[in-house]
């Protein structure tokens, strides 16, 4: 038997400042409480995912692959400003951008330009 939940969306007027993420764990949190169901959500929040940010990919013969060295340079299928892929779990959830995190320029990160819909289809 399935049961199905109705969200109230935020007023149009008001911005949130909440990510994505913060957004989804403040639904989950609510209708956690309303069902009754999930008595702790905090043990579903703290389960560990693996995410990754693919930067490009490539395609090269095994051949060329045992040529590499120290400093060789592998051309990948992404140009320096499109967006990179966050994947989590092996499954694309969102797209961004790569930014210095800090003023030294040695970490990066990514701020999350799309969030990637059920289907594929972006949701921004």
């Amino acid at each position: 038997m399935a049961q199905s939940f109705e969200y109230e969306s935020e007023p149009a007027s008001g911005e949130s400042d909440a990510s994505p993420l913060e957004r989804l764990a403040e639904i989950a949190a609510r209708t956690a409480e309303e069902s009754g169901k999930f008595a702790n959500i905090d043990a579903i929040l703290r389960i560990p995912v693996t995410m990754q940010v693919v930067l490009g990919s490539a395609t090269i013969p095994v051949a060329n692959l045992m040529k590499l060295g120290r400093g060789a340079v592998v051309p990948l299928d992404h140009r320096v400003g499109e967006p990179v892929d966050v994947v989590v779990n092996g499954r694309i959830v969102a797209r961004g951008e790569v930014v210095v995190v800090e003023e030294d320029n040695s970490r990066f990160g990514v701020s999350l330009t799309e969030i990637v819909g059920p289907l594929g289809q972006g949701d921004t």
